[in-house]
Formats: structure tokens, C-alpha cells, sequence
């Protein structure tokens, strides 16, 4: 198949992974490219080449503006190259487009596509994305959601067509059959407030192990308040890592602290530690009671550090081997890939529905319009 993948904007498709959706638009379009399919991956400019990049825009994260400018130049940039890529794609020759962006432009503009697309659901309803896909009628889009509990958020907007489950590359997360002979417990992912690290810090204290951390700093503020003054001996951050470094320091641990507080769409990092064979400790948000069982995890009540403490001494007692076949059941990117070839074909195989461009195109103006005069 000819498949044509919108990425989204802020962030390279490159490693090392800013977050779970650059990891994940890498995964897909390496795996399909293995497959035999012929792969285009529209991201910004310095996403890796070998996916079949097509740059169409140069990252919109800016850090040598103030943040108010920021906020419009970022906009724009984005709302530009969506526009001009989703105009373009009306007349490139692929068979499917899978939009994997959180862009309300590409599922507005879905109708105008001579080929199906098919859509990602990566986050909880919010107010562009939302307002993009009630403006999105045609046959030709197909909505998928990456965990139940991320289908059920989306129901009052539009019912998905399917749930697929997110996956990983089992291989680059290799199972650790023993810890590190020195005890310590982790916790990785991107260090913003909602990620709430702070909380692995104080339950890892309680338990009395010490606490190693991995990730980006992506909120100087929070990290500066809530982290920086907390770290120590006991409480280390040792950087932002590529998968084969990560896979090692996830891999010693004794356990692993998963502390989001939000509704967490699925917990990639919850997979990778299951797949090194690492048992996990963590807040009952979103997605995550749907990949842990009792065999290789430990529920806490969340934004409670005691609670996740409790959580942690349980999970440490599990056994490894039982993480890794939880992993090989319910995360294996392998599966997810069928998944999605699987939905490609379907929806290839359907008739074709003629858009109405006129009315899509003024959909599109008059969404630019009402944020250059907000």
C-alpha cells in the first residue's frame, strides 16, 4: 500500500522521542515501512529521513521568542503547512492517509480526499480537535482510539470505529530476567506537571529506595518549583536518553512509578517497563487499569503518595517473567500493526464518497479567520 502519515508539528519524529506520540508515529511508519509498504511521513524538518520524510514545516516548539508570541507564530506555522499539505494531498497517489496529528485541520479536511483516511484518537476530547471531527461527516474517515477508555471520552463527540490498542517494539525493550544488584526504583516520561513526578519522588522516600528519573524538561517552571529542589542522593535525573540507554536503566529498577494526573490515553511507558520485565506501581488514570493485571502490577489511588508507596512495596514482590508475558499479550506493536493494515484494507475496499471542497475549503477560512481576529 501507498500510505501517506501526518505527524504531529511540535516535535521531530526522531530519538530521542519527546513523547509517546513521536515514539509512536516512528513505530508505525518503521514497522509498515518493514512490511513492504510504501511510506511518506509528513512531519517537520528534522524528523528522521529514513521514514520516507516529507518535511512540511520546521518544529513549532520555539524557545527564542517570548511565550505569548510564541503561542501565535506556533499557530500559524501549523495551521499553514496542514493546510497546504491537506490541499496537496487532494491530488498525490496514495491509497490511505493515516493522521496521527492532534491538529483539527486534517480530520476538518478529511471529506475533500479522494483516498480514505483513517485518524488517531492520542488524547481526551479538547475544543479544536473536538469542533474538527463534529465538522467531519464522510464515509471515507475512520476514527480509531488507542484504549476503551479513550473511546468512551470520545462518545459524545463521535463514536470511534475501532480501538487499537498502542504497541511497542518488544525487541528494544528486552526483558531483564534480575535487577540491578543495586536497588532502586524509575520513573521516565516527560517532566511536565501533569506527569506528576513529584509524587514518584515522595512515594520512592516512603518506600526508602532510591528513585532514578528519565525525561525531558518541558516546563523549566515546574521543573525549576516542584523537582530541582527535591533532587539529591536519593532522588536522581539523569537525562533525557535514547531507547537503548532507557531500556537499560528501565530494566534495573525494582519497580517502576507511573504518577500521571490526568486520564492517561494509554501508557506507553507502562508497556516498556512491563516488556523489560519491570512491574508497575500506579495511579488508576485512564487507560492504564486496561494494561496492568494483578500479575504484573499494583494500583494506587491516585495523587496520593502513600497510597503509591503501598503500591510499590507490593510491586516489587511480583515476579518478571509474568511482566514480560503481560507485555508480549497486551503491547506487542506487532498486533497493533495488524491492527491497522488490517483497517486500511477495509477501508480501501469501500466506495468512494465525492466531498463537497467548496463548503470544506470555507470551513477551513473561516477557522482561520476567527483566530486572527480572537
Amino acid at each position: 500500500m501507498r500510505i501517506g502519515i501526518i505527524a504531529h508539528l511540535k516535535y521531530p519524529i526522531a530519538e530521542p522521542f519527546a513523547g509517546g506520540l513521536e515514539m509512536h508515529t516512528h513505530l508505525l511508519a518503521r514497522a509498515l515501512r518493514d512490511r513492504g509498504h510504501a511510506v511518506t511521513v509528513f512531519a517537520s524538518s528534522h524528523s528522521e529521513r529514513e521514514l520516507g520524510l516529507e518535511a512540511i514545516c520546521a518544529e513549532t516548539a520555539i524557545g527564542e521568542v517570548g511565550t505569548a508570541e510564541a503561542r501565535d507564530v506556533a499557530f500559524f506555522r501549523e495551521h499553514h503547512a496542514y493546510l497546504s499539505l491537506m490541499n496537496d494531498l487532494r491530488h498525490r497517489d496514495f491509497d490511505v492517509i493515516h493522521n496521527n496529528s492532534l491538529h483539527y485541520l486534517p480530520v476538518t479536511l478529511a471529506d475533500l480526499l479522494p483516498m480514505p483516511m483513517v485518524t488517531t484518537l492520542h488524547t481526551p476530547p479538547f475544543c479544536w480537535l473536538e469542533s474538527g471531527i463534529r465538522l467531519c461527516s464522510g464515509k471515507n474517515h475512520a476514527l480509531v482510539a488507542v484504549s476503551q477508555s479513550v473511546a468512551r471520552q470520545w462518545e459524545h463527540v463521535s463514536k470511534p470505529d475501532e480501538v487499537i490498542l498502542n504497541g511497542i517494539d518488544l525487541q528494544k525493550f528486552a526483558f531483564h530476567a534480575e535487577p540491578d544488584p543495586e536497588e532502586y526504583l524509575v520513573w521516565y516520561g516527560r517532566i511536565v506537571p501533569e506527569k506528576g513526578l513529584h509524587f514518584a519522588i515522595e512515594a520512592a522516600r516512603l518506600i526508602g529506595m532510591p528513585l532514578r528519573i528519565a525525561g525531558p524538561i518541558l516546563d523549566q517552571e515546574y521543573y525549576r518549583t516542584h523537582i530541582a529542589p527535591q533532587l539529591g542522593v536519593d532522588a536522581v535525573h539523569v537525562g533525557h536518553l535514547d531507547h537503548i540507554d532507557l531500556a537499560r536503566l528501565v530494566g534495573g529498577a525494582r519497580a517502576f512509578l507511573c504518577t500521571p494526573m490526568w486520564d492517561e490515553p494509554y501508557g506507553l511507558v507502562v508497556a516498556e517497563a512491563l516488556a523489560c520485565g519491570v512491574p508497575v506501581a500506579a495511579f488508576a488514570r485512564g487507560a492504564i487499569p486496561e494494561i496492568l493485571d494483578s500479575t504484573c502490577g499494583v494500583l494506587a489511588i491516585p495523587d496520593d503518595a502513600v497510597s503509591l508507596a503501598e503500591a510499590g512495596r507490593a510491586a516489587v514482590t511480583l515476579n518478571r517473567s509474568d511482566c514480560r508475558h503481560r507485555a508480549e499479550l497486551a503491547c506487542d506493536a506487532r498486533r497493533m500493526v495488524d491492527g491497522y493494515e488490517a483497517l486500511y484494507r477495509r477501508r480501501i475496499d469501500m466506495p468512494r464518497q465525492e466531498s463537497d471542497l467548496p463548503s470544506v475549503l470555507a470551513i477551513a477560512r473561516a477557522m482561520e479567520s476567527s483566530q486572527l481576529h480572537a
